[in-house]
């Protein structure tokens, strides 16, 4: 099958060959994986969240080195202590999209929109894509619960259609999608590409440790990848393993402790300051008790992820995963994914067109 005939209008939005996004996993979206996704035709995002303050530059300018000037995205979350200044480097390096979930105010999407930047916010739920718009998002990127990391309830097979029917701008299937079949049956139900962050974890280009790869690899039941909220209060799901284990036997006083731990070494890590951090404790005082300990523990994700995903200790840390994780059982390289993904589209779709059936 071409690729041109998969290309859909948000190729032409975000600049790339391909309909497929690569999201920004923490720790793990980093320049070799971004640049090799953009390189084989897909638009990969960096993960900002989760590179340091002083390195974030030079990851941005690696990622134009490695491949040739193409466009890529970049990850932001607002409460991080430096996000103006990823703001700014991606309106000064001409980042083509940013992605992020809840946070950015109308002032602040305004002026990526006037920079030309895409906005492109991943939601679970209905009511926050439309939220999203109305704040001035002009892609929405819809994840179902099969998702991996923080995640809603709602199954893809019916988010999707609820948002495509209800929005009128581009809308990106996450959630579930590992393959060509996901892609045409994404494009079937009205989407204009998919989204994958377990699938281009699970690739050479990864750059992910051996010890944690074989951890994802050793998935065979979609029921090993379920949904914790002892994490960092919110729903995320993961695989199951020991550490997760340990969360769920755990008294609430050493979750607390934990928790409190990673804050430390969190604050430590990002050069947050006392005041950032008191700021968003009072903030989170004034929306209530479960806020109070949301904020406390949201920095269990990142500090819990580093060991798994940079340190290699995968019974030490937290691995988030999609459910598809049990449906993958090799590595390939990110040009070796997209072009499977391209030919198992145009069987499907040859198959569907069969006068003999929709089996190949």
């Amino acid at each position: 099958m071409s690729r041109a005939l998969l290309r859909t209008p948000l190729c032409d939005l975000l600049g790339c060959e391909l309909p497929v996004v690569q999201t920004a996993m923490g720790w793990v979206a980093g320049p070799g994986l971004v640049a090799a996704t953009c390189n084989a035709g897909g638009f990969g995002f960096l993960a900002g969240a989760t590179i340091p303050a002083a390195r974030i530059e030079a990851d941005i300018l690696r990622v134009k080195e490695l491949t040739g000037g193409k466009p890529f995205g970049l990850n932001f979350h607002m409460f991080q202590p430096n996000a103006q200044q990823l703001l700014d480097l991606a309106v000064q390096h001409g980042v083509r999209a940013v992605s992020y979930g809840r946070g950015p105010d109308k002032k602040v999407i305004a002026r990526l929109r006037d920079a030309g930047i895409v906005c492109m916010p991943t939601v679970g739920a209905l009511k926050h894509a439309q939220k999203a718009i109305d704040m001035g998002a002009n892609v929405i990127t819809v994840q179902g619960a099969e998702g991996g990391g923080h995640t809603g309830s709602v199954p893809t097979t019916v988010l999707l259609p609820q948002v495509v029917d209800a929005v009128r701008v581009p809308v990106v299937a996450a959630g579930g999608f590992y393959d060509g079949r996901g892609l045409l049956a994404a494009l079937a139900f009205g989407a204009q590409g998919i989204a994958m962050g377990t699938r281009f974890l699970m690739t050479s280009d990864s750059g992910v440790p051996a010890a944690t790869v074989q951890r994802y690899l050793s998935v065979r039941d979609a029921d090993r990848v379920r949904v914790s909220y002892l994490v960092d209060g919110m729903p995320q799901r993961m695989i199951d393993n020991e550490y997760l284990a340990m969360l769920e036997n755990a008294s609430a006083f050493k979750r607390l402790r934990i928790a409190l731990g990673s804050a430390w070494r969190w604050k430590a890590q990002t050069g947050m300051t006392g005041r950032h951090a008191l700021r968003l404790l009072l903030q989170a005082m004034r929306e209530g008790p479960s806020a109070v300990a949301q904020t406390v523990m949201a920095a269990n994700a990142p500090v819990l992820l580093e060991r798994s995903m940079v340190q290699g200790m995968p019974a030490l840390g937290v691995m988030s995963s999609g459910q598809v994780a049990a449906l993958i059982d090799e590595l390939l390289s990110c040009r070796e994914l997209l072009d499977g993904i391209v030919a198992q589209a145009g069987e499907r779709l040859t198959a569907l067109c069969s006068p003999s059936g929709v089996r190949a």
